[in-house]
């Protein structure tokens, strides 16, 4: 999906926000916060939030003029020494967000590596999390050339790797459902792309009335909704950073 088509969908869900909030209970992050990574439950969820977001450390790397294949492995070294060290100490001055503290801790990570020089010790003793898409991108970029900064290229990454995490669970509820068919119809219509199929084209297709294509998209856009704010729940401290880290998405979507 486009990314000006993310802002109109970003943009549906923060005007709509109040009328259905997400419920925050235990989050993976706040798990991770809690026992400060020292139980199973807390390397477990730090572990699916690395294996979640490491596409916008990899790109920011990158950004910074690291080849392809160096990028990798400084991807992969970061990850190992996160789960190792587990010391979450300074989230309070990234306010609690993943996104912002991780962000703080790779440039810190960057410049120790640049000042240790000798790449062989990289990595050593550290047990690497299996990242199994960054050895498929197949050396390609994956940003568009232009003179984004490396800070924005990461958080720009951020935000759409949180909208593909939204959209694949979407479409595994409706596959479990049977429905996979109608997501990837419904999924056209959601940003209203140029070139999608008309309702009434969606309607024949699938035997159903406009109505009830029209009833389908007004749930599809709910769910939406909710599963958004769900996964951005998963990547801060307190239920009332939710607002402000969705405000923030649309703003980086929208530039």
């Amino acid at each position: 999906m486009p990314a000006d088509d993310q802002v109109t969908s970003l943009t549906d869900v923060g005007s709509g926000a109040r009328s259905g909030g997400v419920a925050f209970s235990t989050t993976n992050w706040s798990v991770v916060l809690e026992a400060q990574g020292q139980s199973p439950a807390a390397q477990e969820a730090l572990e699916k939030l690395c294996r979640t977001y490491w596409r916008p450390v990899y790109t920011f790397i990158k950004r910074e003029g690291t080849g392809p294949e160096e990028a990798e492995d400084l991807t992969q070294s970061f990850f190992a020494l996160l789960l190792q060290r587990r010391n979450f100490d300074d989230v309070r001055k990234e306010k609690g967000r993943l996104r912002s503290y991780l962000l703080t801790s790779l440039k810190h990570f960057l410049v120790s590596e640049h000042r240790r020089t000798v790449t062989a010790k990289r990595g050593k003793g550290q047990q690497p999390i299996p990242l199994e898409e960054l050895a498929a991108i197949g050396r390609a970029d994956i940003e568009p050339a232009d003179l984004l900064s490396a800070d924005r290229i990461y958080e720009r990454r951020w935000a759409l790797t949180l909208m593909e995490q939204v959209l694949r669970r979407l479409r595994q509820e409706y596959a479990m459902a049977g429905n996979a068919e109608l997501f990837d119809l419904l999924k056209q219509l959601l940003p209203d792309e140029p070139g999608a199929p008309s309702r009434t084209e969606i309607a024949a297709q699938l035997g159903m009335t406009e109505n009830a294509v029209r009833q389908a998209l007004h749930r599809f856009r709910q769910r939406y909704q909710v599963l958004l704010r769900d996964e951005i729940a998963h990547t801060v401290a307190i239920a009332s950073d939710i607002e402000d880290e969705l405000r923030h998405l649309i703003s980086v979507l929208r530039t």
